[in-house]
């Protein structure tokens, strides 16, 4: 299983039925991982995902699936970390629901180096998962600061592009921090009206924001520093 064999991960684990969280607690510990907290109710767990940040989470379906379903809601709202479904037979309507609530893989009643292996899967997974949205959303904001950069120097893409990754090479900082840098910044040098005039302003992102009122950069906006 490579690095991961001895990766010591904080757990939370929840289930309704008591006596399944005990085995389950004795088993992540038999691997060497550390039981953060156990819960079964679904009023505390929010809470307790909020205050403790899992490196991962195991939910178990007990007597009432819409009990492990609002768990794993709950939990993903609450955390970062990848929810694992565990299961002690197939429940395809189950599983279907899981996956709509962002549980991120699930386990059929198994062994404890079964789970194990899962754990690694899913975690490695989970990793490239968010690289990859990571990776997504810097192509999106280098393409707001050309955005401006257009705007502001009536220039084409490929020139706007060129501005930016020169003045990356020049500071030395990655082009996608240059370009949050001046997306961020670009709604203070906006006048008032001109984000009043937007719609989506009550509710977007600085970064949304900025793909909509790209077209108002005001004349005496400064250039970007070289």
């Amino acid at each position: 299983m490579g690095d991961h064999e001895t990766q010591h991960l904080r757990v939370l684990i929840a289930n309704e039925r008591r006596d399944r969280l005990e085995l389950l607690a004795q088993v992540i510990a038999g691997l060497g991982h550390e039981v953060i907290a156990s819960e079964v109710a679904v009023e505390t767990i929010a809470e307790v995902t909020l205050r403790e940040q899992p490196d991962v989470a195991l939910v178990g379906l007990g007597q009432s699936s819409e009990h492990a379903l609002h768990m794993i809601e709950l939990i993903v709202r609450e955390s970062s970390c990848p929810v694992i479904a565990l299961l002690a037979a197939e429940e395809p309507a189950y599983i279907y629901e899981a996956a709509k609530r962002g549980v991120f893989a699930y386990i059929v009643d198994t062994t404890p180096e079964e789970l194990q292996g899962a754990i690694d899967i899913t975690l490695q997974r989970f990793a490239e998962y968010h690289s990859l949205q990571g990776a997504f959303g810097r192509r999106a904001v280098i393409e707001q600061a050309k955005g401006i950069l257009m705007a502001r120097h009536s220039i084409d893409a490929d020139k706007a592009f060129e501005m930016l990754r020169n003045h990356s090479q020049h500071n030395g900082r990655k082009l996608s921090y240059v370009a949050t840098a001046m997306v961020d910044s670009h709604l203070l040098l906006l006048p008032q009206t001109a984000l009043a005039r937007s719609p989506q302003v009550k509710n977007g992102t600085p970064r949304e924001l900025a793909a909509v009122v790209v077209s108002d950069v005001p004349a005496e906006a400064p250039d970007l520093p070289r």
